[in-house]
């Protein structure tokens, strides 16, 4: 048989009697069907059989069906309303714990006395009464009167067992017991770009226990308050913090206090500042223990390097320290055969820069307790281990 020549186009070769093609009809028409109907069964085996039957039993599974593929981990999508959430559990568990604090002080003008009133923020830490705060919210402790306000509407009048500027802390008392106490996180924990929730009084009582919320922007700040008072190891977040929200809680995700709220920049937006919960932990525990805290003390009178070789106009080739100046009689320091001239430069791989830094550095220690001081003596670098003793009042 002789092989034939087909056509591609509209025509189909078909032997007739007299040898020539044939049209077929509704060609292009039926091709069209064809491939409509192949493509809707296609999408419709695509979709709901080969997922559950081919795939896994006569095909490999592709990896967009594998859960546990090595990619899953980059597909999470987060929703906002996660965040929203979480800031909202946060603030129903933690509200009740916050309180504000109104005060009274004295302030002295020339020849006569003026009361000042003042309005900032408190976190009830214990349920027999024992508030933390700054201590510029009570007046470092001098405050006339104070009086914490809860969130049931109660007052109460409250008194300063312990403040300390240097630190901006304070602790206020009130009578009472069963109070909504906050719960304590863990400050050394952090991480910059964790959730951060501040609850405070921004502007006054009008606005109290006011909401908001950012995240952890940096750990470890420096900031300075006055000519006389550095604060150190800071908590940054872009939470709002305004006048009024000073001695409020910062909190995490989790509800529990990691830090107090004590300054915002003025001269910036989404810069504020808390002090890390764990640096108050020790003096905390002591005061609710005791009644009060009682601090330890190396027994020297100091200052630092910088400002005692500008004010001698000399040069003691050291960075960084406090120069000893005098030692107190029967002082640890005496005991311990410090010197006048010695230069305190490290306490237990704590680096020490000032005299401010030191009292800091020495609220971790009991009295009782050993320390290692690193000094530098005629230039040459020496330990000398110390017995802290509790300073006399």
């Amino acid at each position: 048989m002789d092989d034939k020549k087909f056509t591609t186009s509209y025509y189909v070769d078909r032997p007739t009697g007299n040898g020539k093609p044939t049209r077929k009809k509704g060609g292009f028409f039926s091709y069209f069907l064809v491939a409509l109907i192949a493509a809707i069964i296609g999408g419709i085996i695509t979709s709901y059989i080969a997922p559950t039957y081919l795939y896994g039993k006569l095909l490999p599974i592709p990896e967009v069906y594998n859960t546990g593929g090595k990619n899953a981990g980059q597909n999470i999508n987060i929703s906002p309303k996660e965040d929203i959430t979480a800031v909202s559990a946060v603030a129903k568990k933690s509200v009740s714990s916050v309180v504000g604090i109104t005060t009274v002080e004295v302030v002295r003008d020339f020849f006569w006395e003026r009361e000042v009133e003042g309005v900032g923020s408190g976190v009830i830490v214990d349920s027999n009464g024992y508030i933390l705060t700054n201590s510029h919210v009570v007046g470092d402790g001098q405050a006339r009167k104070i009086t914490v306000l809860f969130e049931n509407g109660d007052k109460k009048t409250g008194k300063v067992l312990w403040a300390d500027p240097t630190l901006d802390l304070a602790v206020v008392k009130v009578d009472g017991e069963g109070l909504p106490a906050a719960e304590l996180g863990d400050s050394d924990k952090l991480q910059v770009g964790q959730l951060a929730v501040a609850i405070g009084n921004p502007l006054g009582l009008d606005f109290q226990r006011t909401v908001t919320s950012g995240v952890i922007s940096g750990l470890n700040r420096t900031i300075k308050v006055d000519s006389s008072n550095i604060i150190e190891d800071l908590i940054q977040t872009d939470a709002s913090i305004n006048p009024g929200n000073s001695g409020g809680p910062l909190l995490n995700q989790m509800g529990e206090v990691i830090g107090i709220n004590t300054a915002k920049i003025q001269t910036g937006e989404g810069l504020g500042f808390a002090i890390p919960i764990n640096s108050v932990k020790p003096i905390l525990e002591q005061v609710i223990k005791e009644g009060s805290f009682n601090t330890v003390m190396v027994g020297i009178q100091g200052v630092e390097i910088e400002r005692y070789e500008n004010a001698l106009g000399v040069d003691l080739n050291v960075d960084e320290g406090v120069i000893i100046l005098e030692i107190v009689p029967k002082s640890p320091a005496e005991k311990s055969g410090l010197k006048s001239g010695d230069i305190i430069v490290e306490i237990d791989n704590h680096k020490i820069k000032n005299m401010n830094q030191m009292k800091k550095v020495l609220y971790k220690y009991k009295k009782g307790e050993k320390a290692k001081l690193t000094i530098i003596r005629d230039g040459k670098e020496k330990i000398v281990e110390i017995v802290l003793d509790e300073m006399k009042k």
